[in-house]
């Protein structure tokens, strides 16, 4: 059984939430939530809620779910819509820039226990 979560348009560079993300591939929820808290890393905060969102989506589709056995099966970060801005610039030019926004997406799994 499987849940997933996503997070869509937020304002980091998914260059720097994929060094977040690649810490916590493949760990049980439960540790990769400490990582995630003791990582000083602005895309953390973000992270970790979608984490939180995907462990509520598995408990809200099985009741007799244990979350200390959910593991973060697959954790990817997309690029998203780029917001084009303007820096002003010496002799009333301009010069452009652009911030990159990201999309998260948490998919946690229960393994299948053995009978």
């Amino acid at each position: 059984m499987e849940a997933r979560a996503t997070a869509k348009h937020l304002r980091m560079s998914p260059q720097k939430a994929r060094l977040v993300v690649n810490l916590i591939r493949g760990c049980r929820v439960e540790d990769a939530l400490g990582i995630l808290r003791f990582t000083k890393k602005r895309a953390t905060r973000d992270i970790e809620k979608v984490l939180r969102s995907a462990v509520a989506n598995a408990e809200q589709k099985s009741e007799s779910l244990d979350v200390d056995d959910l593991v973060v099966k697959e954790i990817y970060v997309n690029d998203g819509a780029r917001a084009k801005r303007i820096r002003p610039a010496p002799m009333g030019r301009a010069y452009r820039y652009q911030r990159r926004l990201s999309h998260v997406t948490v998919v946690v799994e229960a393994p299948e226990r053995a009978r």
